[in-house]
């Protein structure tokens, strides 16, 4: 279903009813500002009726998509609000009449972080009813991951629980999610419209003068922008585990903009060696153009197909024809973990050799494959510093004991076949991973390995704003002599006192293993007065294991240290969430 939505160019002439919708939304304005809260949240602002668009973001998709919505909304008379999830308090969101809600999901399933004390909160046996919400979920995800769009799918089903009345079915999204959730969009706005009681008397509200757009940057997923790598340097040391490396990308008059917190977007470029050994092993002819497509079955499996991490639909295909027992038990016994376990080290090409006897054409093939993905890296510059070039730091992923080398798509990409070429990328906000506002707050950053990354670039824009802030870095690996990267810029940091500290945890130096999360507990004392004294608390990298070790050691300290019981400890770290001072960059 498709509206058109009466869009008011910028430079047209008010009219006395837009004249007068402004004067009254202004005035809602100034009430909600200076009244500390939302004015009439229930009802309307001024004259026009109120609408929230409320989103979870953690790469900001969802945001994005919220940011869209409440645009083509205020065209249509609505006053809308936007907010993050994490923002709303559960007593004031009860109080709302119609509600968008779009959100993304994080990891295997989970909310995003700023969904997470939201979610709590509805999901608690006290949770208020809410019989008088009128809402409808977009939810964003990805099917190559285990809880496809879990979180919209929880919060939808949570508010029909608690007596919402849902004003359209959930849309649940995949990767490719543009046009779903632009004709998501134009479904829900006049229905939310014709909900009984929204404009008081019936008569449609006039329609608002249109704000200006949303600053979009020409270069996104489906445009990137074609950049120059021009440094790429090896970090790690000659006897370390890890290859972990530096990249430059070189942005000349592209106009791409980013801060000091965001992601880039890497769009990568398979393997020639992988593509030529999978058409080998399926006896197809590269050259040949599948049918329904453009280019031939070389090219797609070049540069639109995931050709590494096998897709269900390929493993129950090749379950079927193989009968192979460990695949049959980990897809119909098995749970979640028995699979990946079963995963672990395999790709494409290794499931496909266990068939003797492959026999797929080029078209089923193909369907079988999702499509070939941008990856996320966290950036680790600041433009204040690094003008006219974006950094990385990537560990290029390689592993393999049978004779046959299995190679990360993106960070071998990266590392090995860039060459001459350029390469696509685009970049992705994280407006709630930024060096804090107020330059003479604390902050607090963990972030081991490539954890790194995005804390190079919050000290290189402390430095250049003069932020007279404290500095405090946990930074480790597994041993010195090979694993401290970017050592030189750090002791460079420290001496000229933009690093205030800098603890350092390399695990394999000793008998006993060292982490970061050891050298926070040793120093739990000053880091409990750090946050006293308005400390913000970062986390970047592993999400698994060290994220959560991290998140476990600063309850403890915050319970040691300020004198709390459990309870009282996770209410105090709530309280950093809430206060956007406890804040992560996962992975």
């Amino acid at each position: 279903m498709t509206t058109t939505s009466p869009f008011i160019p910028l430079d047209a002439p008010f009219t006395a009813d837009q004249r007068s919708w402004l004067s009254g939304f202004v005035a809602g304005m100034q009430t909600r500002l200076f009244s500390g809260g939302p004015a009439d949240d229930a009802g309307t602002t001024g004259s026009a009726p109120a609408l929230h668009v409320l989103y979870g973001s953690q790469t900001g998709n969802a945001e994005a998509v919220a940011e869209d919505a409440a645009a083509a909304a205020r065209a249509q008379g609505f006053a809308p609000v936007v907010c993050a999830l994490d923002d709303m308090d559960l007593d004031r969101f009860a109080g709302l009449g119609q509600v968008l809600i779009v959100t993304s999901t994080y990891g295997e399933g989970e909310m995003p972080d700023n969904a997470e004390l939201f979610w709590e909160a509805l999901s608690a046996e006290g949770a208020p009813r809410l019989e008088s919400m009128h809402f409808a979920v977009l939810a964003l995800g990805d099917t190559g991951y285990d809880g496809f769009c879990q979180a919209g799918k929880l919060i939808d089903m949570r508010l029909e629980q608690l007596g919402a009345q849902r004003i359209v079915p959930r849309v649940d999204c995949d990767v490719e999610f543009e046009e779903l959730a632009a004709a998501w969009i134009a479904e829900t706005l006049p229905l939310v419209a014709a909900v009984e009681g929204i404009v008081g008397d019936g008569t449609p509200a006039p329609p608002a003068p249109a704000a200006p757009a949303r600053a979009k940057s020409q270069w996104t997923r489906k445009n990137p922008y074609p950049a120059t790598l021009t440094s790429n340097v090896l970090l790690s040391g000659e006897h370390s585990a890890k290859e972990i490396r530096h990249y430059e990308f070189a942005l000349a008059d592209s106009g791409l903009e980013y801060e000091a917190g965001d992601a880039l977007n890497v769009v990568p470029v398979n393997d020639s060696e992988l593509v030529e050994a999978i058409l080998t092993r399926l006896g197809l002819d590269g050259a040949v153009v599948p049918e329904g497509h453009d280019e031939t079955l070389g090219h797609l499996l070049t540069y639109n197909y995931e050709i590494t991490a096998p897709s269900v639909d390929l493993l129950e295909e090749i379950e079927k024809h193989t009968g192979n027992e460990e695949l049959t038990y980990v897809l119909r016994h098995g749970d979640k973990a028995a699979l990946d376990e079963w995963l672990w080290g395999r790709d494409i090409l290794d499931v496909l050799l266990l068939d003797p006897a492959p026999e797929l054409s080029a078209e089923q093939f193909l369907a079988l494959l999702r499509p070939l993905q941008h990856r996320a890296y966290s950036i680790s510059s600041s433009p204040k510093a690094c003008e006219g070039s974006v950094h990385l730091t990537v560990a290029a992923v390689r592993y393999g004991t049978d004779g046959r080398e299995r190679r990360g798509v993106c960070s071998t990409f990266l590392a090995d076949r860039v060459g001459e070429s350029t390469v696509g990328i685009f970049v992705s906000k994280n407006k709630a991973f930024r060096v804090p506002a107020d330059d003479t707050a604390p902050m607090i950053m963990v972030g081991p390995g490539t954890g790194i990354a995005p804390f190079r670039g919050f000290l290189q824009e402390r430095s250049a704003r003069g932020a007279t802030g404290r500095n405090w870095l946990f930074f480790g690996d597994q041993k010195r002599s090979c694993d401290f990267i970017y050592e030189n810029e750090l002791a460079e940091f420290v001496d000229s006192g933009v690093l205030t500290r800098l603890d350092l945890a390399f695990s394999r130096d000793q008998s006993e293993k060292i982490y970061v999360q050891t050298r926070m507990k040793e120093n739990g004392a000053e880091l409990f007065a750090w946050l006293e004294d308005g400390g913000h608390f970062y986390i970047c990298g592993d999400a698994s294991r060290m994220a959560k070790d991290v998140d476990r050691a600063l309850h403890e300290i915050v319970a040691e240290h300020g004198g709390l019981n459990e309870d009282g400890a996770a209410e105090y770290v709530t309280a950093l969430k809430r206060e956007k001072r406890y804040v992560r960059d996962v992975y």
